[in-house]
């Protein structure tokens, strides 16, 4: 089974499009589809990606919103009425998610320290994650840098809250940037992981390619297998991180080698 893949927003600020099918044409097995615009929800530009994931044979197990940096005013503020207008837009993703055959979808959640507190901020994403089950969807929280999701002991309190509903996407670079060992995440949240964004990092940047740094990837994917974690690895990088886009194509190539027996 192929667990590798990568972002297309490694690519960005190319369109969409071109950087979905820059993903396919290098290879990539897996690719996570970064939604930029809500142009990019329409019928034709989704029966587009459809046709490039068919003729290269690629999935799109995961999903990241074009909303992320709105999350705390839309989702996880005050005010009741926008979180349920907002909804309808929540729903589009998820029946798009559905024709993409994609599950896994990517909240960022509440910047710190918000103007709601966790209980209903749990209660908010409880009623996001009924909503994307209805489509097959599992609504996941991401650990971000500066979001309440930074901090493992808010994420343990989500998790006693949501029960089976709570799943985690981790992130390395998110959590080097927020001074935390991904290890404890793993440590504490193993069970309820579903979803990984690799990256590097050297003494100088916290976001370089894989195999590039001072990451020690042989020992991560060691712990996760004796987890028994069942995810994707998504290589997910900003377009300053790397000089050259072959870049990608060669840490793609030497995380493949590493996870041949995972």
């Amino acid at each position: 089974m192929n667990r590798l893949g990568v972002s297309s927003a490694c690519y960005y600020p190319e369109t969409t499009e071109e950087s979905f099918l820059k993903c396919c044409k290098e290879g990539f097995g897996n690719i996570e589809l970064f939604f930029n615009s809500p142009s990019e929800l329409s019928e034709k530009f989704i029966k587009d990606i459809i046709m490039m994931k068919n003729e290269y044979g690629v999935t799109i197990p995961s999903v990241h919103p074009f909303m992320s940096f709105a999350e705390s005013f839309y989702l996880f503020s005050s005010y009741e009425r926008r979180f349920y207008d907002i909804l309808d837009l929540y729903k589009r993703f998820f029946e798009v998610m559905n024709k993409l055959e994609s599950d896994i979808f990517i909240i960022h959640g509440a910047k710190i320290p918000g103007s709601i507190d966790n209980e209903l901020y749990f209660e908010r994403f409880g009623k996001l994650s009924e909503i994307g089950k209805q489509f097959g969807v599992r609504v996941c929280q991401e650990n971000v840098v500066h979001y309440r999701s930074e901090s493992v002991s808010f994420l343990t309190e989500m998790k006693k809250y949501l029960k089976d509903d709570f799943h985690l996407v981790l992130d390395i670079k998110q959590a080097r940037r927020a001074e935390r060992s991904p290890y404890s995440f793993i440590d504490k949240l193993s069970d309820s992981i579903v979803h990984i964004h690799i990256s590097d990092y050297n003494n100088e940047n916290s976001c370089i390619p894989p195999c590039e740094g001072l990451f020690n990837f042989t020992e991560f994917f060691e712990r996760l297998k004796e987890k028994d974690y069942r995810g994707k690895f998504i290589i997910e990088l900003y377009n300053y991180s790397y000089k050259q886009e072959s870049q990608i194509t060669e840490s793609y190539k030497k995380i493949e080698k590493l996870l041949i027996d995972y």
